[in-house]
């Protein structure tokens, strides 16, 4: 047992390859836990983890569905993402107010190229005006229609559309 904040520790120190992390996560701090593990995917042979239901369906979504976004895109940028099932709130003492899933994410042996802090700059934009036309969410990164034109997507697409590879294909023509 290793006492401490578990955003602060770096998982990859506590044992030697093949490292696996199995986690029933406190729900208020998963989506930091699960983006500080994801920088270092390559050195885990897998997540096994517990979010809550409703975010367990963002991190393994679609594009073209309501719940893809940020999650979806950088998880399943550098990991293969399964929902694997759920678990009712009865299971528990006492009982939490939401059903809870397990999700397995593995690496990617060759995620598609794109630079880590570009990428996450680049699907943050994008989403943080989710209705509106790529040309217009992406301006705050410079000037969008000259990105979206060298990555080869339509200007008048929106975020939810792009597939994992056009923004790794839009995260490398900004830079």
């Amino acid at each position: 047992m290793i006492e401490g904040d578990a955003l602060e520790i770096d998982a990859t120190a506590l044992g030697s390859a093949p490292r696996r992390i199995v986690a029933n996560l406190p729900y208020n701090i998963a989506t930091p836990l699960l983006f500080a593990w994801l920088a270092k995917l390559k050195d885990f042979e897998s997540l096994t983890l517990m979010f809550q239901k409703e975010v367990a369906e963002r991190i393994t979504a679609q594009p073209n569905t309501k719940a893809y976004g940020r999650l979806a895109v950088m998880t399943q940028w550098l990991g293969e993402a399964k929902r694997l099932f759920d678990i009712p709130a009865r299971a528990f003492t006492p009982p939490p107010k939401v059903t809870s899933s397990v999700v397995r994410i593995t690496p990617r042996a060759t995620p598609e190229p794109a630079d880590a802090k570009t990428m996450e700059r680049v699907v943050a934009t994008a989403f943080n005006q989710r209705r509106k036309m790529l040309r217009q969410a992406l301006k705050p990164l410079g000037d969008a229609e000259a990105m979206l034109a060298k990555a080869g997507i339509d200007p008048t697409r929106r975020a939810e559309t792009l597939s994992v590879a056009e923004f790794a294909a839009l995260a490398r023509a900004v830079q």
